[in-house]
């Protein structure tokens, strides 16, 4: 839901207390979504699109930049996805999850994609509500620990400890054209 945490005083709807529930069932503006895509070497991008249900416009502005046209997209049934593959110019596949179907021609699913969601709001959940402004921040730090799971904690010790004594060099582009 959206989440105002933190904010004096909030003038778009009544404050709620503890989090609260939705007014109306399903998915209504009152929710934030959440964009996640995934490929098949493992790369993440969750994005927040906004609010309500999703559009085929917000799916171009965190994924159009990111897919290319020769890209497969793999989807459920929503129509959204539909029109976004057709004004990309993708191959679309979808998995009818409602009817019981999760995988479609024994190798188009959505179930990598499903566990992200699982894990991120377990993620999510030690927070207990995070503010809506600050909710990409959160994606990507849940993607960077995502990422450096499969990196053996000796090396990610010491990726830490090297960033952290790591003297930053702040050279600017007009430093260079000084120099030269």
């Amino acid at each position: 839901m959206e989440s105002d945490k933190g904010k004096k005083s909030i003038i778009h709807r009544k404050p709620r207390k503890r989090g609260g529930v939705a007014t109306k069932r399903g998915i209504s503006k009152e929710q934030v979504c959440v964009l996640v895509a995934q490929d098949r070497n493992g790369q993440v991008i969750s994005q927040m699109a906004g609010k309500g249900r999703i559009k085929s416009t917000d799916i171009d502005r965190v994924l159009g930049d990111y897919i290319d046209t020769s890209a497969l997209l793999c989807s459920d049934t929503a129509t959204n996805y539909k029109k976004f593959a057709k004004y990309k110019g993708l191959q679309h596949e979808m998995v009818n999850v409602r009817k019981g179907i999760y995988v479609k021609k024994s190798i188009f699913h959505i179930q990598h994609v499903n566990a992200y969601h699982k894990r991120l709001k377990q993620f999510m959940n030690r927070f207990q509500g995070v503010a809506t402004k600050y909710l990409d921040n959160y994606l990507f730090w849940f993607r960077y620990l995502e990422h450096s799971k499969k990196v053996a904690h000796k090396e990610r010790v010491k990726q830490l400890l090297f960033s952290a004594v790591h003297k930053s060099n702040y050279t600017t582009v007009e430093m260079f054209r000084r120099s030269a």
